[in-house]
């Protein structure tokens, strides 16, 4: 005994109640852009990814801090070079600043650790944006899915009530257009939670090597500038070149 029409699955859905073809059609909606972010997310994450564990080996093997941001630079769109620049920016308003050394030493640690914190959160977000969708399509697809088939098999209680007939080949049809919402409500939603645990994993690698480039510099200038910490008169004018390359 065959329950499914002749055209198969379209044949189905175009039999459906009215409800239940909106929860499709929003599905459908949520399954393209979801799609979108997916393929979006892939080529975005892995520029980003590339462009910092370049940077981070440019600054790992560069002679100098300014060297580093230097090549760093020469790509512009990389995060690092932003997180660098926003860096350096800050280093220099404090260094031009009407306060003692004393003073600026105590202060620039603290100040270069909460710009470059902020930049990275900053970088972060921007990676981020539109993960949110994706989880809303993993979370809630399902449901959307649950209830077109809730309302589709009320739909064909109500027919079998109305024609007083409780056979199988009277309720299957109406039951199995109804369960096509669960199905692709689970298939929007499958593909989504996949794409989220996995792009949630390279963001966490992303976050560890911006981290890691934050730390390297805040080492570097401890290293290269002098009024950062103390320094004797005789290394004087090595650490002038320094502050000097830094600002250049």
């Amino acid at each position: 005994m065959d329950f499914i029409p002749q055209g198969g699955i379209f044949a189905m859905l175009e039999s459906a109640t009215i409800v239940v073809k909106c929860v499709l059609c929003l599905l459908a909606a949520m399954s393209m852009w979801s799609w979108t972010i997916i393929f979006w997310k892939m080529i975005s994450l892995g520029k980003a990814r590339t462009r910092i564990l370049k940077g981070n080996q440019i600054m790992e093997e560069a002679d100098s801090l300014s060297s580093g941001l230097t090549a760093i630079s020469r790509t512009s769109s990389s995060p690092l070079n932003r997180i660098g620049t926003a860096a350096v920016k800050e280093y220099r308003v404090l260094e031009k600043s009407a306060v003692s050394p004393s003073h600026k030493r105590r202060l620039i640690k603290d100040t270069l650790r909460r710009i470059l914190r902020q930049k990275v959160s900053s970088e972060m977000k921007k990676l981020t944006s539109s993960l949110s969708f994706l989880a809303t399509c993993a979370n809630g697809a399902p449901f959307i899915g649950l209830f077109g088939t809730v309302w589709g098999i009320m739909n064909s209680f109500h027919a079998i009530g109305s024609a007083k007939s409780a056979a199988l080949s009277a309720v299957a049809p109406g039951i199995s257009e109804a369960l096509i919402a669960t199905a692709i409500g689970l298939a929007v939603a499958i593909p989504a939670t996949i794409a989220y645990n996995f792009f949630l994993g390279v963001l966490n690698g992303i976050e560890t090597e911006m981290v890691n480039f934050a730390g390297a510099f805040l080492n570097r200038v401890e290293r290269e500038v002098s009024w950062v910490e103390p320094v004797s008169k005789g290394s004087a004018q090595t650490s002038m070149d320094h502050e000097s390359s830094i600002q250049g």
